[in-house]
């Protein structure tokens, strides 16, 4: 049942990718992390109240720094979506994991004493090898497969990613603080709200059709939705088969480019989406050594 879970989630959140991409056609990128965020709030107020959990927190101030990095590595997901293939804005955005692997590589070369006589950069050989594949992988995609008026938008993309990891690691210091996931989620929501709501002022404001705004309660819906499946999938505990059957979020999203969109992706764009699966899968092993309860990642 944990696969499963997975499985959903990662369909639902390739789904409400889907929604953002048709979405953008109408909305800007900060709307869309408004409304986002809005119908999320909702949700998770809902949830929390019918299994009378309480929303305050006692640690503010590090929900606030998990929301602004999520918020950012969302504002430049909705972006790359919008202006690139969908598997390629989806693979871009997992490539967290890789983020995260460079990091722990280079939290150990940081702390390393050689007078010690520490192996450690020795014991990091595969985690390094796993960022040198993922990194391989991400100018396989990019090079042939992207014109030159997207490379911004690829570049929101690896933005993307790499604030994604940043806030990961505030979503793991969470967790080891207690701070259950609906208030997480419902901080996360409220956080893209407000920073949504901002952004509009400066973007401005779209002319609104009802026509359309069903777009915006199923970007919202679908992520909330997402996020409690990932969830069920992680509670019996974030088994390494859970954790990497998240990439199937790659694979339908490539589905639905190619279904709805008809985005053509060469054979080398393919095998840099597979080295991008391939090193998250081992990112996420090597990771669990160290971090055997990690909770689930967030898109």
């Amino acid at each position: 049942m944990q696969a499963l879970w997975m499985l959903l989630a990662s369909f639902l959140f390739a789904t409400m990718a889907v929604c953002v991409k048709v979405a953008s056609a109408w909305f800007n990128a900060a709307e869309l992390v408004f409304y986002r965020g809005l119908v999320g709030m909702l949700l998770m107020w809902i949830w929390a109240r019918s299994q009378g959990e309480p929303l305050a927190s006692a640690h503010p101030g590090m929900h606030a720094w998990r929301s602004l990095t999520g918020v950012l590595s969302l504002g430049a997901w909705f972006y790359s979506i919008a202006h690139l293939p969908l598997a390629t804005a989806l693979t871009l955005n997992y490539l967290s994991s890789v983020w995260i692997a460079a990091f722990l590589l280079g939290g150990a070369l940081l702390t390393w004493n050689p007078r010690a006589g520490s192996a450690a950069p020795l014991r990091q050989g595969p985690l390094a090898l796993t960022v040198v594949v993922g990194f391989a992988g991400v100018v396989l995609i990019l090079r042939p497969t992207l014109d030159q008026h997207q490379m911004f938008a690829a570049a929101m993309g690896l933005m993307s990613g790499l604030t994604a990891a940043f806030a990961y690691m505030q979503v793991m210091a969470l967790g080891r603080m207690g701070e259950p996931d609906t208030r997480v989620v419902f901080y996360f929501a409220a956080g893209s709200a407000l920073a949504g709501g901002a952004g509009m002022l400066v973007t401005g404001v779209s002319p609104w059709d009802w026509r359309h705004a069903g777009w915006l309660f199923a970007v919202g819906a679908l992520a909330s939705f997402g996020q409690w499946a990932m969830t069920r999938a992680y509670r019996e505990g974030a088994t390494l088969v859970v954790a990497n059957l998240q990439y199937s979020g790659i694979v339908f999203g490539a589905l639905y480019g190619w279904l709805l969109f008809g985005d053509f992706i060469p054979l080398i764009g393919w095998a840099g989406m597979a080295l991008v699966i391939a090193s998250g899968i081992a990112a996420t092993v090597l990771r669990a050594r160290t971090a055997p309860d990690a909770p689930a990642e967030e898109h």
